[in-house]
């Protein structure tokens, strides 16, 4: 049984991870609250007081593998909460990771690492990152993927997984915000919702990181995705199918959509408003612009097969939407 300290244990990802590991290995879980105290104690892991930026090495004590999920997820924010929490987050626990004696760790990145707003078609893990980015979070992962792989040594395994729009059961993010711009009539399709995209069901996300545990090569990234590819009309279209929604047909033009978003962007800078912008850069881009990635490496190197087609995984929500229903 491997001893386990997980970040993000509260969130989407790290819930699944938790839920999913808990029964074959010790966790550990970085906890900021009672409230997260709390899920963590009852997803079977025991809680750590600590945040990001100042974990010490006796929090980690006794830990064998660090997983990482915990960051700034955010389409805005200042270019300090992006760095604070995704970089120097990153950078603090790595080194506290090292100090406690891990042997492991594994980082949940993003294919956002390489958004620079242009396609990125049928790409493998030789892509480069790009030479800057328009945007924080990608930025900011970027350098905090970076950190971690650079990290990697003789007695300290550093690797990254780079998911790309992670979905299913628990998602407290993409299909909840859908579901309210489609209920609100606030939703439109960006150039008829035409550019192609991988994603990742978070039980094939879980499936990876499991096999990172104990596979993978130090210093390397890796894509993992859902088998094949679809369009963003097709599986959104799909995916708000299993909440009992249709999305109206109403498209925007992708160069007017990045107009009105960075518009909206400079005028929430200049007035200093603090909630989201309607409409964001990073948005517009990842619903425009094709997104496909290779899953080759992690198949060879991880062994990694995806537990879920996505055809299954739909299947999947429409029938916990039905036991909701009829409970």
């Amino acid at each position: 049984m491997t001893k386990l300290f997980v970040t993000g244990a509260s969130g989407f990802v790290g819930g699944a991870l938790v839920r999913a590991l808990a029964s074959q290995h010790e966790i550990r879980a970085m906890s900021r609250s009672p409230a997260s105290s709390q899920l963590i104690q009852s997803m079977g892991a025991t809680p750590v007081r600590c945040e990001l930026g100042t974990v010490k090495p006796d929090d980690l004590a006794g830990c064998d593998t660090i997983i990482h999920c915990a960051a700034f997820v955010k389409q805005w924010g200042t270019r300090e909460q992006f760095w604070n929490a995704n970089v120097r987050g990153t950078q603090q626990l790595l080194a506290a990771a090292k100090q406690a004696g891990a042997r492991r760790f594994v980082h949940i990145g993003t294919e956002a690492v390489l958004f620079n707003d242009e396609p990125l078609r049928n790409i493998d893990e030789t892509y480069p990152y790009p030479r800057s980015s328009p945007f924080l979070y990608s930025a900011s992962k970027a350098l905090a993927e970076q950190s971690v792989l650079a990290a990697n040594d003789s007695t300290f395994t550093a690797l990254s997984i780079r998911p790309r729009f992670i979905w299913g059961p628990g998602d407290q993010t993409i299909l909840p915000s859908l579901a309210d711009m489609v209920r609100k009539k606030r939703f439109v399709w960006i150039d008829h919702g035409s550019a192609s995209t991988s994603t990742t069901h978070i039980d094939n996300l879980v499936q990876a990181v499991t096999r990172a545990l104990t596979h993978g090569a130090g210093g390397n990234a890796y894509f993992v995705t859902d088998p094949g590819m679809t369009t963003f009309k097709e599986f959104l279209t799909a995916l708000l199918a299993t909440q009992g929604l249709t999305p109206p047909a109403g498209s925007m033009p992708r160069n007017v959509a990045m107009g009105i978003a960075k518009f909206l962007e400079a005028s929430w800078r200049i007035l200093g408003i603090q909630s989201d912008p309607p409409v964001t850069r990073l948005a517009v881009s990842l619903m425009s612009r094709d997104c496909i990635l290779k899953i080759d490496k992690a198949r060879r190197e991880l062994g990694y097969e995806p537990k879920l087609t996505r055809e299954q995984g739909l299947a999947g929500l429409q029938a916990q939407r039905s036991v909701h229903a009829s409970s």
